[in-house]
Order: C-alpha cells, then structure tokens, then sequence
C-alpha cells in the first residue's frame, strides 16, 4: 500500500535555506536519513530562497536544475529536505517525472523498516495512513466522477471517495487497537504506582546513545547502532541500583528536528511513558558540535507532550570521542545534581549516574524496620518484590524483622491493607 523505497534506488536530496525561517534544516542530518532509509544519493542541490514557492516550493531556475540531475543520474525519487503540500508534492512529480518524498515521508519509511513490536507498527502504520489520506488525490487525478443516467451509474462514489473512505475506516480501526494497547499500559503503570517503582526515561536526541546506556545499566540487548532511529519501541526494564532501589527504566523512540506532528500523535502511547515517569534522563551526544540546538529541540518535543514538568538530569554521553574529558558532575543553585559526563559505551562515569539516582529518587523516601510473622510467607515476598529491601534478620520466634527504605504514603498503604505488617520502634 505505501510506497517504500526500495534498497539502493537513486536519489537527489533538495535542501534549500529559507531566509525567514529561525530554524533551517541540516543538510548532513537529512543525509543521514536518506541513508537510513536505504537509497543512494547521486546528487545534492541546495539554495536559499526568502520563502517557499505555493506551487512547487523551489523557483523555476532551481527546479530545472533538479530536472537535469534527475535525467543525468536516472533518479528514481527526489527527497526534499521539508514538509511539501500535496499539491507541491504532485507538481514536483509531474515536473521531475518521478516521485518525490517530503521530509515527513523519509521518517516514516524509516519507521516502517524499523518498527518490530505489534505496538509499533500500529503506531507507524497510523502515522503512515494520517499523511497518505491528504495525498490520495496524486494517485488518482486521471479518474474522474462516474457518469449517471439509467444503465449507466455507478456505485455513487468516485475510487478517491472510496479509498479516503476506506483509509478513514483503517485508521478508526487503529486507533481503536491502540487504545486498547494504552489500557494495558495504565494496568501496568497502575501496578507500578501501587508497588511505588520510580520510572526512569531515557529521552535524547536520535543517535545519542540511549540504547546503549540503556543496555548497560540494564545488562539487556536492545538493538544499538551507530544510525538514526534505531530503536523504535518502547522498551521496559527492572534496574537495582547499588543501595538496592529498584527502578523501572523505559527506553524510547529518538527525537529529531521537525519531528512529524503524525509521528508524535501516533507514538503517544509510547510517549507516554516519558511524560508519567518519574525522572527523565535526557541524553546528549558530548561530541555533537550542535548538541545545545539538539538539546533545546528534544525540550521543544517535551513541550509537545506535555512532559516538561518532569525533573530532568542531562546526561552528556559519549565522552571518549572527546580529547581531556574525565567523568564528571555538575550541580545546580539547590545542590542538586542536574548534569553528569559518561560514556556509556566504556562504562566511565557510570558510578555517578547510580549516585544521582540514588541521590534523586530517596529524597522522600527513609528507613525504617517492619515485623512479618513466620507464617505471613506471602506478604514478605510482596516486601522483597515491592521495596527497597536493606537487610534481613529473625527474631527468636522465627518472624522476619526487616530493614526496608519506603516512603510514608507507601507504608502507610501496606499497614492499612495488611494489618500483619507490623512496624518496630
């Protein structure tokens, strides 16, 4: 149904500065993505213009230049560096005489490659459909409303009717798969909340590392790669830290500049693990000479989903491709640690990170010693399952004493539903 590229087509990338514009587009990111996307670049034309042409986005002038390179190099699809209308995009088409993919397309084909989980495919499938329906009219310009009259009428409807019917009917269909993916996810985020498990997310520019911090504080395997958007789905795991706190870390889709709103409406689910959590971890790549517009780009994603009340540590990674960088910590006016150097792939400064969690998320909680009877086996696996547990000792009855780290609200809730929980002065 869409129309993927396929491995090794060849491509003209278009990426024109647009003088009015604060925030112009990186010509070496959107290589990137057109190599990711699995195409072979025969050419770049870049230019500025004061603003977009309504018809075909480039100028005349511009615009033969990209034909002659399409005709020299055999071009089989030109990639513009922006969002194109769809009439753009079909005027281009009929002017170049091969397909053109706007900025939003080549993300989502990314996606469409990258996407493994059900989950995940939904989302990008959702995504796909949204920017599809506004561009149906391209494959269908040379049909043209059925004829009435006796013997001759149709079934009512024009095949762009039936598609965009039938489009809209998939994506109702999704969405009602999704949602049903997001009660299970508040099911799950319920459990944690009641077992008081602090949920770390990892967020960060595209290709900054997350995975691969997230596999080494995790001893898990996901997917990591030096390329864009290698990891798409959300991703879930059990940490202790060396105190014993126990948290949930949450691994999740990259941002990047311009990230398409369709993209954003659809991963929400995902996301939303990111906007509940506790503490975010806000990853940056150390060697990226623009790693503060990356780091105010993620923030502006973060505003979109509403997650910009949620503590932030910033995570420089990456610091052995940096010359005379040690491992290190910065702290804020309040004392509080809020940025911390590492490389996650040789593991300095590693130890830091485990103290600013530890440091972060005890803030509320204190220590304190519980009584479980010898016969109450259950309720001290649900203690050895549920809190932070620091030590372990009988009493001459054979009862558990145990020394837990708990917040006030979580205890009180475990002595009120268990009345055999009994706290030690």
């Amino acid at each position: 149904m869409f129309e993927r590229p396929r491995t090794g087509e060849r491509a003209i990338l278009i990426s024109m500065a647009i003088t009015r514009l604060t925030d112009q587009p990186d010509l070496e990111e959107f290589a990137e993505l057109a190599h990711s996307a699995g195409v072979m670049i025969e050419a770049t034309v870049t230019g500025t213009r004061d603003s977009p042409d309504p018809s075909t986005f480039v100028g005349r002038g511009k615009r033969e230049e990209i034909e002659a390179l399409v005709q020299k190099h055999q071009a089989e699809v030109v990639l513009f560096n922006h969002a194109l209308s769809p009439g753009q995009e079909r005027n281009l088409e009929r002017a170049f005489q091969c397909r053109v993919v706007d900025r939003t397309g080549v993300i989502l084909d990314i996606f469409a490659q990258r996407a493994r989980s059900f989950e995940g495919k939904l989302q990008v499938e959702l995504a796909q459909l949204k920017h599809l329906s506004t561009r149906l009219v391209r494959g269908w310009t040379h049909l043209e409303r059925q004829k009435g009259g006796i013997g001759l009428r149709g079934p009512g409807e024009t095949q762009l009717e039936t598609d965009r019917r039938l489009l809209a009917e998939r994506i109702k269909f999704i969405n009602k798969r999704l949602d049903k993916v997001r009660r299970q996810r508040n099911l799950s985020r319920k459990a944690r909340s009641r077992a008081q498990l602090s949920v770390v997310s990892l967020v960060g520019y595209t290709n900054a590392g997350k995975s691969t911090l997230f596999n080494h504080l995790t001893h898990a395997n996901v997917f990591a790669a030096d390329q864009l958007f290698a990891t798409l789905d959300a991703t879930l795991r059990r940490v202790n830290l060396p105190d014993k706190t126990t948290l949930i870390l949450a691994d999740t889709v990259g941002f990047i500049q311009q990230l398409p709103h369709d993209l954003v409406v659809a991963f929400r689910a995902t996301l939303d693990e990111t906007r509940l959590a506790t503490l975010l971890l806000h990853i940056v790549d150390a060697s990226d000479t623009e790693r503060q517009l990356r780091v105010e780009q993620v923030n502006q994603v973060l505003t979109d989903i509403n997650a910009t009340n949620v503590p932030q540590i910033i995570i420089y990674n990456k610091i052995d491709c940096l010359k005379n960088c040690p491992a290190r910590y910065e702290r804020d006016e309040k004392g509080r640690i809020f940025k911390i150097w590492l490389s996650a792939k040789s593991g300095a400064g590693i130890d830091l990170l485990y103290n600013a969690l530890i440091e972060q998320l005890g803030q509320e909680k204190s220590e304190c010693r519980v009584r479980v009877p010898v016969e109450a086996g259950d309720l001290r696996a649900h203690l050895f399952a549920q809190v932070t547990v620091l030590h372990e000792e009988y009493a001459d009855n054979g009862d558990s004493l145990i020394d837990i780290r708990i917040s006030a609200e979580h205890l009180n809730q475990l002595t009120q539903t268990d009345p055999r929980l009994l706290v030690e002065d």
